[in-house]
């Protein structure tokens, strides 16, 4: 057993937090918990916000390790993976490659269709597109949402013929790639990854009120309904976290992520998303998993960080 204290074992830690994506909220909130329970656990931990300070400071500050928790674009898909592997700094979570593809969903859609794992069919929409032809072929309800941001940022549900184009406009606001995505008919999962393991299924529930998981039942809202364990049968929620670890190995995912499910009315298996920077939130899904696996907040974290070490 390693005897060394967490400062000496760690050095000096940077916590990336905060960002210029459009999850900043987020990602401040997951970074300030983060930064608790390291510190909690006595690791030499510091905030970090590439939004008003310079990469440079990594390296004059004489950081030893950054745990990653930016959400979203320039710091959950590769931008700043990249710059961490050019300073020859160890970080959390993925390297580039899966950081940038778990960013694109359309991309990421493409490598598991093209493997022959199950995922939802859908079009890429832009100003041209013949909206009601994707309708059509498509059927309703559709999700549209932006293909590079998360937290449902930009996301819509479609349920009325000829709203299509709205829908489009809205998550072109955030980006240019939208991604127009079938509805599967049925519960929604996630799993979480931590290491080579896939940790218990949770099962989301919205409240009554709302037409899907969006920001506001992600973090707003406190009746969201959460199952944990998610109440399949054993062979079935081995099923699943075995499709969930197979989809994250396949974009290269190392150290931790998320992979969220959706099961149609017969029970069949689609892939959503992959998560490469998962949240920390006191809402998130990740550590609520880890508890179920019996693992509290503070623990899960450092093994987290401990990643690093290898």
């Amino acid at each position: 057993m390693n005897q060394e204290s967490p400062a000496k074992r760690f050095g000096k830690v940077a916590v990336m937090l905060g960002g210029t994506s459009a999850e900043r909220p987020v990602s401040l909130n997951s970074g300030a918990a983060v930064l608790a329970a390291l510190t909690r656990q006595g690791v030499d931990a510091h905030a970090f916000d590439p939004a008003n300070r310079n990469i440079g400071d990594l390296i004059t500050g004489e950081f030893d390790r950054v745990f990653i928790a930016l959400h979203g674009r320039y710091g959950e898909d590769g931008c700043m993976q990249g710059a961490l592997e050019l300073l020859d700094i160890p970080y959390t979570g993925s390297g580039v490659m899966a950081s940038a593809l778990g960013m694109d969903k359309w991309r990421t859609k493409l490598l598991w269709r093209a493997a022959g794992l199950p995922t939802a069919d859908w079009e890429i929409l832009n100003a041209e597109s013949d909206f009601s032809a994707v309708e059509k072929k498509l059927g309703q309800p559709i999700f549209v949402k932006p293909a590079r941001e998360g937290s449902s940022i930009g996301m819509s549900k479609v349920t009325a013929p000829g709203t299509l184009q709205a829908a489009y406009e809205k998550a072109a606001e955030y980006d240019p790639l939208v991604l127009a995505e079938k509805f599967i008919d049925g519960a929604e999962f996630t799993v979480g990854i931590l290491g080579d393991t896939a940790l218990p299924l949770i099962r989301l529930e919205p409240a009554k009120d709302k037409d899907f998981y969006d920001f506001e039942a992600k973090y707003l809202r406190n009746d969201t309904e959460y199952q944990c364990p998610a109440g399949l049968p054993d062979a079935q929620e081995t099923a699943l976290r075995q499709l969930a670890l197979d989809a994250f190995r396949l974009i290269d995912g190392r150290g931790w992520g998320r992979v969220d499910i959706m099961l149609d009315s017969l029970g069949n298996p689609y892939l959503l998303e992959a998560n490469t920077s998962p949240g920390m939130t006191d809402h998130s899904l990740v550590p609520m998993a880890a508890r179920v696996a019996g693992m509290d907040f503070d623990s899960l974290c450092v093994r987290i960080l401990e990643q690093t070490l290898a």
